[in-house]
């Protein structure tokens, strides 16, 4: 049975077919390694994203728009 969002449930694979997706899974651009998160870099993103904001608001304020 497909579901609304059109994925397979996993009873309906083939030992055949769940060997062949594990392989495809864990293999290629899906076993890279990649480096932990940085919070720090998304903190000092929403520092500028808000100082952008920031001087937009300012720049209307001053015009008159808002």
């Amino acid at each position: 049975m497909v579901n609304f969002m059109g994925m397979r449930s996993k009873e309906e694979y083939s030992e055949e077919d769940l060997a062949r997706i594990n392989e495809a899974v864990n293999s290629g651009i899906h076993s890279v390694e990649r480096k932990p998160f940085r919070f720090r870099l998304l903190f000092w993103w929403w520092v500028v994203v808000g100082i952008l904001g920031g001087i937009s608001w300012l720049s209307a304020k001053l015009v008159g728009v808002v």
